[in-house]
């Protein structure tokens, strides 16, 4: 059973300058809809992108591109960018820093705010979005995802519509500001 999801964590609450101006325990601030900070990792395996069929007491069913959570407070001292992608990636797909090609770049901000129709969680955020390609093909650790797919780069935009389940709300609004031809030199 996974246990993750009952953890007491705290995140960054931001203005919408992105200045953290405060921490709050992370289900709390989903439940009132507080402005927070978060990431989104998009994982690329050779001309694919892999998205993932999310399972998350939020947007649970969605297919987001390839995770998303939140840099946590440990303490009084909020993680590094880079530590919450660590803990992220080996904690939903297993996958260790050295099996990325190169370190995760950050390659926008977006702020969005979405109501979750399953839940009484609003998702509202400062998302941080991350690039990184792998060297191998990952798969996603089952407590955290339905399943996965890969989708070749260039179709992202078109195929993400047509699969079985409703992209994130972050992805739709990450889609409104960025041309995928752009973010992936294709």
């Amino acid at each position: 059973m996974n246990t993750y999801y009952r953890e007491k964590q705290f995140l960054a609450i931001v203005d919408r300058n992105d200045n953290i101006i405060g921490k709050q325990e992370k289900w709390e601030a989903h439940k009132k809809g507080v402005l927070h900070r978060g990431y989104t990792a998009i994982l690329t395996y050779h001309n694919d992108v892999v998205l993932q069929h999310r399972k998350h007491p939020l947007f649970n069913g969605v297919f987001d591109m390839t995770f998303s959570s939140h840099q946590l407070y440990q303490s009084d001292s909020l993680q590094s960018d880079e530590d919450a992608l660590k803990d992220g990636l080996l904690r939903e797909w297993g996958v260790d820093m050295k099996e990325i090609v190169s370190k995760p770049r950050l390659i926008d901000k977006i702020y969005y705010e979405a109501h979750d129709p399953k839940s009484n969680y609003i998702e509202h955020e400062i998302d941080y979005i991350f690039l990184a390609e792998l060297k191998d093909v990952p798969h996603p650790n089952l407590q955290f995802a339905y399943g996965y797919e890969l989708v070749a780069k260039k179709e992202i935009k078109k195929r993400i519509y047509e699969l079985t389940a409703k992209p994130a709300p972050w992805i739709e609004e990450f889609f409104k500001r960025r041309a995928i031809g752009e973010l992936f030199a294709i």
